[in-house]
């Protein structure tokens, strides 16, 4: 059932407000996004929205930049779960991490007695869950969490649990000695990377004088319980039942010690239920497929190949698909579909405009696109406040958007006509220089020659 304006207008202001007691009292950082005239940081906007959405952010930066801390109190404050339960649920990355300590291990005591059970871990179990350091787990054991994180599927011995509903997030700092490479399909896993700045030293200075309040967040009583329950062996939909009470009375303790309003289970279900109803216009339909067919067409191969390079002289060498190795997997559009519905949910808007897919589209596309060396050295040199990669991906989103700009009206009459050459009308499909165009000549099974 659609909420009603009014408690729509209540669970937004209860995020902001989640939002705002994060970045003043736990996350201190400098703001680096505006939207509609309105400032954000980046870090914690993303982190909110990952929560909001039960999506996936890869969090990079520094080490002791606030990485891991602000994954932690989102969790605390968005999922209702008492810190030390945030904590035992973190799974560190590290080249000794097993299945055992990550999913879930045999079940000694009944396993004595001939039955075979499974001691889930609490990062299997719990609905918010921290990888923290994942670059430093091995490529070979990155393989352990890849269907975890997708699909929050997880599997041991002969049983397996499946979340219905989970957010993740996971750390990594820059390559050192002691770091891997993420390989592609754990990272295209992830729908947004982002990372974590340093405030500056006004605010360094600040969190440096700052009183530790973690215990503000712990309750032994709740913590102690969420244990009992945990390492209970019982059904997964009574086990889910029971840390919903247990998140409901430390949300209770929250709003009277602290007076902080939070979200319930039910109050994210229906967030999520209302965001999925929001459509996008027509310019943010249009902007969103020329970011996707740049991404992935090739007029002499149908398609961006990891094998295949472009020729010498193309004539699309202006458009990104010159500058990438590879296409953008679905995920990325599954992504920036997510990110940009809740966006515009959190901004009080009823449809996705172009303005969110703008947001949102970098920080989706940063740790997938595999860029070729040629654009790497164009932009690497460049004056920035991001890691080259999201610069990157701004840089080319602000790139389409400048073109979509020019000839944004010209690609929905391309669109318009395309949709009533399929429902039957007799009309001349549109044609142009940009690759969206020719994508559209394809989808009608109507060959395009190259301009």
């Amino acid at each position: 059932m659609p909420m009603d304006d009014s408690k729509v207008e209540t669970l937004r202001n209860t995020a902001w407000g989640l939002y705002d007691y994060i970045k003043e009292n736990l996350y201190l950082n400098r703001t680096d996004l505006v939207l509609n005239g309105r400032k954000y940081n980046s870090a914690l906007l993303m982190s909110m929205i990952t929560a909001l959405g039960q999506g996936k952010a890869l969090l990079i930066g520094e080490p002791g930049l606030g990485k891991t801390t602000s994954a932690e109190w989102v969790s605390v404050l968005f999922y209702r779960m008492p810190l030390r339960v945030v904590w035992q649920a973190t799974v560190s990355g590290h080249p000794e991490q097993t299945e055992e300590k990550i999913i879930g291990r045999p079940d000694l005591g009944l396993l004595n007695r001939g039955e075979e059970a499974v001691r889930w871990s609490y990062f299997t179990l719990l609905p918010t869950k921290i990888v923290d350091e994942i670059n430093r787990l091995p490529e070979t054991k990155q393989s352990m969490i890849l269907d975890g994180v997708d699909r929050g599927k997880w599997e041991y011995l002969n049983d397996a649990v499946i979340n219905d509903v989970y957010c993740l997030f996971a750390t990594a700092n820059y390559t050192d000695q002691g770091t891997h490479t993420i390989v592609a399909p754990l990272r295209d896993r992830f729908d947004v990377m982002v990372e974590s700045k340093h405030p500056g030293a006004n605010l360094a200075y600040r969190i440096g004088t700052m009183e530790n309040d973690a215990h503000l967040f712990r309750h032994a009583e709740i913590e102690d319980a969420f244990h009992r329950l945990l390492m209970e062996t019982i059904g997964h939909h009574e086990r889910n039942e029971r840390i919903e009470n247990l998140c409901r009375s430390y949300g209770d303790m929250l709003l009277q010690e602290l007076g902080i309003h939070t979200l319930s289970l039910k109050d994210l279900e229906a967030i999520d239920s209302h965001c999925r109803r929001i459509g996008f216009d027509a310019d943010a339909n249009a902007f969103f497929r020329m970011i996707l067919s740049e991404f992935s067409f090739c007029h002499r191969f149908g398609q961006k190949r990891t094998h295949q390079a472009c020729e010498e002289g193309c004539h699309f060498s202006e458009y990104l698909c010159h500058d990438v190795k590879s296409c953008l997997s679905n995920r990325f559009s599954k992504s920036v579909v997510l990110f940009s519905r809740v966006l515009a949910w959190l901004l009080g808007e009823d449809v996705v405009t172009v303005a969110h897919v703008k947001a949102v589209a970098p920080f989706a596309m940063a740790h997938r696109a595999d860029w070729h060396e040629r654009a790497i050295a164009r932009w690497e040199s460049q004056t920035r406040n991001d890691p080259l990669v999201i610069h990157m991906g701004k840089k080319a989103v602000g790139r389409i958007h400048r073109r979509y700009m020019e000839q944004g009206h010209l690609v929905k009459d391309a669109l318009a006509a395309a949709y009533r050459i399929v429902e039957g009308e007799k009309t001349a499909p549109i044609k142009g220089d940009h690759p969206i165009y020719f994508d559209i000549l394809k989808d009608l099974d109507i060959s395009g020659d190259r301009p």
